[in-house]
């Protein structure tokens, strides 16, 4: 059996260094220092397959995680207080981008021809699984912009995804108006990262990209990526794919890998510098706006940011009610029906409020035919639909005085879902324009008339759903759709004090008809859990029950009394047990009672004296 000293060789290999004794090294202490990731190999006179160790020879371990632009070197053996320093130099940084604001971080745009991983990246530097991501050569997976904080070391910085940029492509088609929205998005960037596929090479679209960058963004520094280099580093064809990359006149090219990471240190050696330099020129005067910010957000649960989810059946203006909130043309718009594909997620202020919108595409049955970015994009409409706080349930307006119905079986379930889930409905009803004209006056009467009833015959169990009917494309009903939102919200977030609670139970229940007196549920008390939704419990005292009935009268009376309609209300119930003396209580009771008489004499000095008579 090999010597229990030579395990970790034969077990971590990569993780073991052998150091012979030598007058350089003998009398100085071996520190744990890192080293880059291939480890020095053993002489050739040391044989591992033996049992015994030469004693000129010393094991030692060390991590394989590489310092940046470090090297080993013997002389560095043993120097603790070199290395030492030479790590606080390698982090310290000239800025701590952690402590910025968001609205002032430096913004990086992703930019390339369609399918080279600009959505592998994106969410690569956020941290999480936000953009759909699909191998589809033939076909644009990511048509709008797409914004996110990226976390890459200790930089922070904003960085957007733009759409596969085409420059030839037919005017007002859908490719044209991405590259147009592109163009726009970059005069408020700082930065770009300009991605290029290293297994294809250097295409032609590449060079009319770079073109355009240069037409379009002369101002922006810009940084070649060659993306997808896992494969070519193991092969050693780098070196060739970057001096192809420089024909793009932007510089030196960065090898990196979206799906496995390879290369983030190099970029991140890179983008340090460049942002630094950058938040140092900023005015001093800005950074008063984020204390404003951060005093107006940690004020109460209403002050929160607030997170609205446009919901809705395809092409029912969904897009175009989120570019008339934000008042800009922040998602590609158009007549073709499933235009969205990526649930876009934007932020904006409204009454010193951070609201953040997510624009989903539209909801669709699973029928289990959807192959593909439709498959994707159902899924991620169903789990925006649950993070959010209030649902806007978009309907089409001319569809209703067509068909003389206000939802169907897609809706219902939207509406349904987010009942369940406990957020808060508003339901506003657009392309409210269409509906104009003489001959339409009644239509319009109808549609304003059907709604409303409608909505509470589908979802019963909740009361008072607001609608708003306005026109998205004209820009008509912003404001009434925003503090509609805000309102429900204020709702949603409510709380209620026990006291006051137990005072309106008092009057409610003095009300309430019960069908047999005897056996009608005792409440002790009522009190609130939680908020967001509000929930209540009731205790109660013996072994009855509320009823349906009389939750659902309880619900009803919250609503009217409080002025909590359209949102979901839960009540739950719990019985308190009846105090009764237990085993132990009643023996101490039954020896205490004997031991003092009623003038404070016990019965054993009684015994006593009766036995002394």
């Amino acid at each position: 059996m090999a010597n229990p000293l030579l395990r970790p060789l034969f077990t971590r290999t990569r993780k073991t260094l052998l150091i012979p004794f030598t007058s350089s090294n003998f009398s100085k202490p071996i520190s744990p220092i890192r080293f880059p990731l291939n480890p020095l190999k053993p002489l050739p006179s040391f044989d591992p397959s033996t049992s015994h160790l030469p004693s000129t020879w010393l094991i030692a371990r060390f991590s394989t995680e590489a310092l940046i632009h470090s090297s080993f070197s013997p002389s560095l053996i043993g120097d603790k207080d070199k290395l030492k320093g030479n790590k606080k130099s390698l982090k310290k940084s000239r800025f701590d981008f952690t402590k910025v604001y968001a609205k002032l971080l430096p913004t990086v745009i992703l930019v390339g021809r369609p399918n080279v991983g600009k959505s592998a990246l994106f969410n690569r530097l956020i941290k999480r699984r936000e953009a759909l991501v699909y191998n589809t050569p033939g076909d644009h997976v990511t048509r709008d912009i797409r914004e996110g904080i990226a976390k890459l070391g200790d930089l922070r910085f904003r960085v957007l995804d733009s759409a596969g940029l085409e420059t030839a492509a037919t005017s007002g088609t859908i490719l044209s108006r991405t590259v147009e929205m592109t163009g726009n998005v970059l005069s408020r960037s700082q930065f770009a990262i300009f991605l290029i596929d290293v297994r294809d090479g250097l295409q032609p679209l590449d060079l009319e990209v770079g073109k355009w960058l240069r037409k379009h963004a002369p101002g922006i520094r810009t940084i070649v990526a060659m993306n997808k280099s896992e494969s070519l580093d193991e092969q050693g064809l780098l070196a060739a794919a970057a001096g192809e990359a420089h024909k793009l006149g932007f510089g030196d090219a960065v090898a990196i890998s979206a799906e496995t990471g390879l290369g983030m240190a190099e970029l991140y050696g890179i983008l340090r510098p460049i942002l630094e330099d950058y938040m140092l020129q900023l005015p001093t005067e800005k950074k008063k706006d984020e204390d404003s910010v951060d005093c107006e957000m940690d004020c109460g649960e209403e002050n929160l940011p607030l997170q609205l989810a446009i919901v809705g059946r395809p092409n029912v203006g969904k897009s175009t009610l989120l570019n008339t909130l934000l008042q800009e043309e922040r998602v590609l718009v158009g007549p073709e029906a499933g235009l969205t594909r990526d649930s876009i997620r934007a932020q904006f202020q409204f009454d010193n409020r951070t609201i953040y919108l997510v624009d989903t595409a539209g909801w669709l049955e699973r029928s289990g035919k959807e192959k593909g970015p439709s498959s994707l994009s159902i899924v991620q409409s169903r789990k925006n639909l649950m993070r959010a706080h209030i649902v806007a349930l978009v309907l089409d307006g001319e569809e209703i005085a067509r068909k003389q119905s206000s939802m169907n079986h897609a809706e219902v379930v939207i509406a349904r879902q987010s009942i369940e889930e406990g957020r808060g409905l508003v339901v506003i009803v657009n392309k409210m324009d269409l509906l104009r004209g003489k001959k339409n006056n009644s239509l319009i009467d109808k549609v304003l008339e059907i709604v409303p009833q409608e909505i509470q015959t589908v979802i019963p169990q909740v009361t008072g759903i607001p609608v708003v009917f306005i026109s998205a494309l004209e820009g008509k009903g912003r404001i009434s759709v925003m503090r509609q939102v805000l309102e429900t919200y204020q709702k949603w977030c409510l709380r209620l004090p026990t006291a006051r609670l137990n005072r309106w139970l008092r009057k409610v229940m003095s009300r309430h008809s019960w069908k047999d007196q005897a056996t009608q549920p005792k409440i002790k008390y009522f009190t609130q859990v939680k908020a967001r939704p509000p929930t209540f419990v009731a205790f109660l005292s013996g072994k009855a029950r509320l009823s349906d009935t009389d939750l659902r009268f309880l619900t009803k009376s919250l609503k009217e009394d409080f002025d909590m309609g359209g949102i979901p209300i839960r009540i739950t119930q719990k019985s308190i047990p009846r105090k009764t003396p237990s085993i132990k209580t009643s023996k101490i009771k039954s020896n205490s009672s004997p031991r003092l008489g009623p003038r404070g004499v016990s019965d054993k000095r009684s015994h006593s004296s009766d036995v002394s008579f």
